[in-house]
């Protein structure tokens, strides 16, 4: 017989034992952040595990023990991307993720035209200030250089 748990209990699992389950919470929602999520903490486990390997790894087991280090390597690398898959798919943190979806759902994204228009008055305001402020630097150099404090 199979019990299903009930939202409010899934969303009180605590961590350690959420990384013991296979099943996905609220599957279809909030799935693009959710991918990116776990896409961005792989990039970064495989980056750690990779330095791990290359500055402690080699260091201390040396040529003799090459495969052991790749084992362990793997082994981190694997623990790594199945704990960022269940990190995205822990119900407290999903819920997260799955409301972080649905406020950029509501976000009113300028056109292109829209956006270049601002970054050219960005741009040009930027010019302008940095303009104004080498010329009050050259006036303020210029007073105290006649004053002969500079």
């Amino acid at each position: 017989m199979v019990v299903k748990e009930s939202a409010a209990a899934a969303a009180s699992r605590p961590l350690v034992r959420e990384l013991f389950t296979s099943g996905l919470y609220k599957r279809n929602q909030g799935r693009m952040v959710r991918q990116a999520t776990c896409i961005a903490i792989w990039i970064f486990v495989a980056a750690g595990v990779w330095r791990f390997h290359d500055l402690v790894l080699e260091s201390m087991l040396g040529e003799e023990n090459r495969a052991a280090g790749y084992l362990i390597t793997v082994a981190l690398g694997a623990c790594g991307f199945w704990f960022a898959y269940r990190l995205v798919n822990w119900p407290k943190f999903a819920d997260f993720l799955i409301s972080v979806e649905a406020e950029l759902n509501k976000v009113s994204w300028p056109t292109q035209k829209e956006l270049v228009r601002a970054s050219i008055v960005v741009i040009f305001t930027i010019l302008f200030l940095s303009l104004i402020l080498f010329l009050y630097d050259a006036l303020w150099k210029l007073v105290f250089g006649w004053l002969g404090i500079s």
